[in-house]
């Protein structure tokens, strides 16, 4: 039976080639089988868990670059709906992190638990055509020269095997394609015993996200919107396995330590623990094989960048996958992948493990490392920008080839076109160029008109949206569907730009 309404696709498809299998329908995989589906590849997307979307979320918020990626899909105005936006953040009691001055639409963050991104993730997949196979678990693959093979067990265990052109694993820390392809995944614990629970709360409190350290204890609050709160909590010296039996006393405890209050905590609808890892895999990429969100990195809960990694991966990997596979760019562009994110994952490993043992110093030298570094970042505005530019995203830039224009590999605002803004002409995974008012007939660009030049464009039908600025900003900028600069030139050259397009866009 068809997968796309949801339900178990039992289809036996040994030896059939399917373009692309993802492999875990967390946000990363379902935003990845997503674009892959609506940039017209088809996509497989299996799942070991039976179908249904657990409220067991640790992740709980939507930064800003997020945001804007999920605006060039039209999500974003949905999950703002869903959401409570949140301009500023409090951290290590002293500094206080303004997020309404961000240069971008989404100046704030968007508290919102997993999933309710997932189940709009999800739709928009099911709508897309993506082919679903739940309660079917990777056993194995094997890569050659033509696709890789991939060994499933499906369900009541039924062996079966798939064949793909590529795969992607965004099946978590405990990846089955990670280890498949023989990946290490080094790295350390860095928290053991924190506990997690929903519970009610008998008083409101005063702000939308409630967190806060006090020598020995840390403990966060954040509303589901359905009248329960998560509460994660940890304490120095409870450092028990994660299978320790839990009970509500122990969360109250440890929350009345660190907030001051418990909040008169009771029913708890769940409650378990866990431990906080920070590893990384060494490659993104083995072969044909690829690994995103979680599969790639782990890292502490601090300033909620877990998830928004996971999603940017997909976004930066979705579109270099359609391009490969319809065969408007090489193979090697799938080497941009590693260059690009492998990086930023290794940041995000560092400022949000900085920030969990800042929050949890303990010692006078740490405690006066910390009250030196808010000092800097409350009186230094370049580096709390820097520092914001960090947690919500927008700071990231991707290296570019030596004697690129200066804005190559940087992200792109939402910025003012004559016809809308940049990330609605972003929709549909397509390529955005944008010209000066005075460029001539943009037509020829993308197809539209005749002539030699529109002939070299019709192949691009679809794919490229041509765009002039609303101003009279005189760059010519070629925008890639992550919202990236893939090329840029001062002042209007129509043969350069044409170049451009040909290599970035095909």
């Amino acid at each position: 039976m068809s997968g796309t309404n949801g339900t178990i696709d039992t289809t036996n498809t040994a030896g059939t080639a399917n373009p692309v299998i993802v492999v875990g329908s967390g946000p990363t995989g379902l935003l990845l089988a997503g674009d892959l589906a609506t940039a017209g590849v088809p996509v497989v997307l299996l799942e070991k868990r039976p179908h249904k979307i657990s409220n067991l979320s640790r992740a709980f918020v939507l930064h800003a670059r997020t945001l804007e990626q999920l605006d060039a899909r039209g999500l974003a105005d949905d999950l703002e709906a869903a959401g409570r936006p949140l301009d500023r953040l409090r951290l290590f009691t002293r500094l206080t992190v303004e997020l309404d001055t961000l240069p971008s639409r989404f100046n704030h963050l968007l508290v919102i638990p997993q999933y309710e991104v997932e189940k709009v993730l999800e739709r928009r997949a099911v709508e897309a055509g993506v082919r679903f196979r739940y309660e079917t678990e990777v056993t194995g693959l094997a890569q050659d020269a033509d696709g890789v093979t991939v060994e499933v067990r499906g369900p009541g265990g039924k062996p079966d095997e798939l064949r793909a052109a590529y795969v992607v694993g965004t099946d978590g820390m405990r990846s089955a394609v990670r280890n498949a392809v023989g990946l290490p995944f080094p790295g350390h614990s860095v928290i053991r015993s924190v506990v997690l629970a929903d519970v009610k709360l008998a008083e409101k409190p005063a702000t939308l996200l409630t967190v806060n350290a006090v020598g020995d204890a840390f403990a966060f609050l954040a509303p589901f919107g359905d009248g329960y709160y998560r509460v994660i909590g940890w304490h120095r010296g409870r450092n028990v396995p994660d299978s320790e039996p839990l009970d509500l006393a122990e969360i109250k405890e440890i929350t009345r330590l660190a907030l001051g209050r418990d909040f008169g905590m009771h029913d708890a609808r769940w409650m378990s623990r866990f431990h906080s890892d920070e590893r990384q895999a060494p490659a993104y990429r083995v072969g044909r094989v690829f690994l995103a969100g979680d599969a790639a990195h782990v890292h502490t809960p601090a300033g909620g960048q877990g998830m928004n990694t996971g999603l940017q991966d997909a976004a930066n990997l979705g579109w270099k996958l359609a391009q490969v596979v319809h065969g408007h760019a090489g193979p090697e562009l799938l080497d941009t992948y590693q260059g690009e994110r492998h990086p930023v994952g290794r940041s995000v490993l560092r400022s949000s493990g900085g920030l969990v043992r800042l929050a949890m110093a303990k010692h006078p030298w740490t405690l006066a490392l910390r009250a030196a570094l808010t000092t800097v970042l409350n009186s230094v505005p370049p580096a709390r920008r820097r520092m914001v530019g960090q947690i919500t995203g927008i700071g990231y830039r991707y290296a570019a080839p030596r004697g690129a224009h200066r804005l190559t590999g940087t992200r792109v605002p939402d910025v003012a076109l004559e016809n809308g803004r940049l990330y609605q002409a972003l929709r549909g995974g397509r390529f955005v160029l944008i010209i000066p008012k005075a460029s001539g007939a943009s037509e020829s660009y993308d197809g539209r008109g005749g002539g030699q030049a529109g002939g070299q464009g019709a192949a691009r039908k679809g794919r490229l949206a041509v765009e002039r600025w609303a101003s009279d900003r005189r760059t010519t900028v070629l925008v890639r569907p992550d919202g990236y600069v893939a090329w840029a030139a001062d002042g209007a050259d129509p043969a350069a730009t044409e170049a451009a397009l040909a290599a970035h866009v095909g």
